[in-house]
């Protein structure tokens, strides 16, 4: 098939390179020059295991283009993966859904199947559907079907490539898009979850939320473990072998972080309470989450009263590994929060930038070594590979001080103390 991706960011890219992959031929479209002219180079602008050399080997099927408005014209197949950010009060940015809305009412003149990937709340794909109408758009031309992804970061590929599940929202008159979704999807072995076009969007939602609630949960359970002298990994093991419950989304740490839990909680919440909805567990959830680093800190505290003037090496950037994504990053927020109790902060990532302004007290080191030597304090932050698997001997010769902040629970406690180091954790008895 011929398809039109409108949108060259981290959903754009996967679905572009996957969809071309299976054989179709594909134009990804996006008004960023810079990117495009990236892409075109053989670059890729975001880091996304195997998603470069998928690029590379399907270009005879996939081209990029800044011509948005000509090639939303010329293919029948129309996917919006644009970016759906979150506005200050927690609801969602339309604004790029909306301009590509505008873009295809005025260029089409034969009939699309518009496909919204991008992630929206309850009532946008209607919403869309009378917008194009209201412009002047003959219903005949088009169908509006929302098709929302499950991609997680670091392993988006075969997460699209081998899908749990294909959820279809579509109008119910709608007998034409059913066959060709399946028609684009033919090669991926999934089974099909069919609904209404808002009953897609809350499939996506909800399944957020719920991921969301999974890790709020476990932070809490860990926190009263800790008053108790409790190791919360029993707890994790014990509860995660009930199959009801299993153990995906039960580490204890940091918080959640990414481009979507923390704004689409927050826009579920909102589109609830403009429906006159308490989303009680929702708050809470997000409760949870924005005080873990502030839990991690205390603890830090009961060792070290005063951070003046000590080297602090925090370990990770990124939202989680396998991926350079910073946005909600929780290891970006606690270097924040330490940069401001005026220690020196040096901190590295395999992938990953800091996002932020340059700070005099914050380094950005090239290498574990250059981040950790001379420390007195090292945080793990993002529970990359490269940083579960040191070698503790070596790193108590290159620090000044003896403190190892597991802010993941990803090591274990006595690799760390028979080289004399303090491994510091929450419920980690």
């Amino acid at each position: 098939m011929e398809i039109c991706v409108v949108g060259a960011g981290y959903v754009g890219l996967t679905s572009a390179a996957v969809l071309a992959d299976c054989g179709h031929s594909v134009c990804c479209v996006d008004t960023n020059r810079e990117k495009i002219q990236l892409l075109n180079q053989g670059e890729v602008p975001i880091f996304e295991p195997g998603l470069k050399e998928l690029i590379i080997n399907n270009r005879n099927r996939l081209t990029f283009s800044t011509s948005v408005k000509e090639n939303i014209g010329k293919y029948p197949v129309v996917f919006i993966a644009v970016g759906t950010p979150s506005a200050p009060d927690g609801q969602t940015d339309l604004t790029y859904v909306d301009s590509v809305v505008d873009l295809i009412a005025n260029s089409i003149t034969s009939y699309k199947t518009i496909i919204t990937k991008s992630t929206v709340p309850p009532g946008t794909n209607e919403g869309i559907f009378h917008k194009l109408i209201q412009k002047g758009v003959n219903p005949q031309l088009f169908n509006i079907v929302s098709n929302p992804e499950f991609l997680r970061e670091g392993t988006a590929i075969a997460d699209m490539l081998h899908a749990d599940k294909i959820v279809v929202g579509k109008q119910k008159d709608d007998q034409k898009s059913l066959d060709i979704i399946k028609e684009i999807y033919q090669k991926i072995d999934a089974p099909y979850i069919v609904t209404t076009l808002s009953g897609a969007e809350m499939i996506k939602y909800a399944s957020n939320a719920f991921l969301a609630t999974k890790i709020s949960f476990i932070n809490e359970i860990a926190r009263i473990c800790d008053k108790y002298d409790v190791n919360v990994e029993d707890v994790r093991k014990g509860i995660g072998l009930d199959p009801r419950i299993n153990p995906h989304f039960l580490q204890s740490g940091l918080g959640y972080g990414g481009s979507c839990f923390p704004k689409d909680v927050r826009s579920l919440e909102h589109s609830a309470l403009k429906k006159r909805v308490t989303p009680i567990i929702l708050q809470a959830v997000q409760s949870v989450n924005y005080t873990q680093v502030d839990y991690y800190i205390e603890k830090l505290l009961t060792v070290i009263p005063d951070f003046t003037e000590m080297t602090i090496a925090v370990l990770g950037i990124a939202f989680k590994p396998q991926t350079d994504d910073t946005r909600y990053s929780p290891a970006v927020q606690l270097i924040e929060r330490l940069s401001a109790m005026n220690p020196m902060v040096h901190t590295y990532d395999p992938k990953a930038r800091l996002p932020f302004a340059k700070k005099e007290n914050v380094v950005q080191c090239e290498n574990i070594t250059q981040a950790i030597t001379g420390s007195d304090c090292i945080i793990i932050a993002t529970d990359w590979d490269e940083f579960k698997q040191m070698d503790w001997m070596e790193i108590k010769k290159l620090m000044n001080g003896h403190c190892i902040v597991d802010a993941r629970n990803c090591i274990d406690p006595e690799s760390v103390e028979q080289y004399g180091l303090r491994y510091i954790g929450v419920a980690r008895s």
